[in-house]
């Protein structure tokens, strides 16, 4: 049995890692957040130690590394804002703790370099959840397109609106020096799907770019993508909208649909399996989503109008 311990346990995630924790057999001992709303903790750990202050948190950890009858703890869990995962993930290594780190690693692409130096220096290692890559019909995809002609590119058009409310913009997710905006906080993840799935990035094109929303086109070795992110309830399609669903999310390879909605509760489970028998995703694997947002937050805007519009663009004159 592992111990862990979890930063940002009053988080929307931290939920999905401390059932992961529980169900791969294994203890959470400790955790921290500065929102002491954390009772969720009882449906899982409830004899875990729970810290508001970083200095505690860190002392308690400490005297676990010292203590003959108890060696340290085996994993630290980050679930904290975005901006603060590079440094919890230094943390957890110098306490002499292996680090599983959710989405995304970090804000920066050269933040990386720095990370696997640590790693070199502590001789621990970092491991991300990339949660897609686990979904079996992700795979599945993949698959076809390393079996389908080399210089074939597959026309692909994604789409998640999932609804939020004005608390969002409030918080630290609408602050982009804190979670990198739209593209990084919700999207990040199906950018390294895309590259998983297709090959390396040839072209970022960016058409849309707000505090709520973004869209523009990626082109990779195998494909050309047409991509629209909103945490905007007014971009859901009508029937969406009159249906009482928040959350609309679609994925098309040439005009066929990819079902991948269901299954989502079960991956942070495989992921934290998959880590323990050392198959996990290491910080290398995290490099080209990374720089991909990177470029969506940085680059300018295209004038460009035409086929690589994502149609939820063109219907809307706002755009």
């Amino acid at each position: 049995m592992n111990k862990f311990a979890l930063i940002g346990a009053s988080g929307y995630i931290a939920p999905r890692h401390m059932r992961a924790i529980k169900e791969s057999g294994n203890d959470l001992v400790a955790a921290l957040d500065p929102n002491d709303s954390v009772g969720v903790i009882d449906s899982f750990f409830p004899g875990a130690f729970f810290f508001t202050e970083f200095e505690r948190f860190d002392r308690h950890i400490d005297k676990m590394l010292r203590k003959d009858d108890a060696p340290g703890i085996d994993y630290i869990s980050i679930c904290s804002p975005n901006y603060l995962h590079d440094s919890h993930v230094r943390f957890a290594l110098r306490s002499n703790s292996d680090a599983i780190c959710e989405k995304p690693l970090v804000l920066n692409p050269w933040n990386i370099d720095g990370l696997i130096n640590i790693e070199k220096d502590t001789g621990r290692k970092i491991h991300t959840i990339l949660q897609l890559r686990l979904h079996p019909e992700i795979i599945a995809l993949k698959e076809k397109v390393e079996q389908g002609k080399r210089n074939e590119k597959y026309d692909v058009e994604l789409t998640y609106i999932t609804s939020r409310g004005r608390w969002y913009l409030q918080s630290w997710k609408g602050d982009e020096k804190k979670s990198g905006g739209i593209a990084t906080n919700i999207g990040v993840h199906f950018y390294d799907m895309l590259h998983f799935v297709f090959g390396e990035v040839q072209e970022n094109i960016i058409h849309l770019r707000s505090e709520s929303k973004s869209a523009g086109y990626l082109e990779y070795e195998h494909a050309r993508v047409k991509w629209f992110l909103s945490v905007d309830n007014n971009d859901l399609p009508e029937d969406v909208m009159e249906s009482g669903k928040r959350t609309y999310r679609t994925i098309t390879v040439n005009g066929e649909e990819i079902e991948f909605s269901g299954g989502f509760e079960d991956l942070h489970n495989h992921s934290y399996l998959e880590i323990q028998a050392g198959r996990g995703f290491g910080v290398e694997e995290n490099r080209i989503a990374i720089e991909t947002v990177a470029d969506i937050r940085t680059n300018p805007l295209s004038s460009t109008t035409g086929a690589e519009y994502h149609p939820f663009i063109t219907k809307n004159k706002e755009y």
